[in-house]
């Protein structure tokens, strides 16, 4: 009896810890703004058959996006830099219209505002 009594007990333990977490990774979720949403969703979309490396891009040897493929972040980009209270000025003074740094940039935004929410979540 104490056998059983003691594994029920160890069972619900260890799905209410397992529950608890998926809480927690929900409630993250939640926190993002619609902007981190929207970029999030963009750098998925890079996976999708229509935005894979073409054969050509692929031989090329470069490890860095091409052109066409940074076009498909760029909108998303652009938003989640702007939802900062960035203008559109500034983002050309800092990047000078070059795209690769305003991805750099919104991943840079992306990353720190999931930090921040983390941390938030965690208190």
């Amino acid at each position: 009896m104490r056998k059983i009594l003691f594994t029920l007990s160890f069972s619900t333990l260890l799905l209410s810890s397992c529950s608890n977490e998926s809480v927690a990774v929900n409630t993250v979720e939640s926190m993002k703004t619609p902007e981190m949403e929207k970029f999030d969703k963009a750098m998925r979309s890079l996976g999708d058959p229509a935005n894979k490396p073409t054969e050509e891009e692929r031989r090329s040897g470069s490890t860095e996006l091409s052109d066409r493929r940074k076009k498909v972040l760029l909108p998303s980009a652009m938003d989640l830099i702007k939802s900062t209270g960035v203008t559109d000025n500034q983002i050309q003074q800092k990047t000078n219209g070059d795209v690769s740094a305003i991805l750099v940039w919104a991943i840079q935004i992306n990353q720190e505002k999931v930090a921040q929410i983390r941390n938030n979540a965690k208190l």
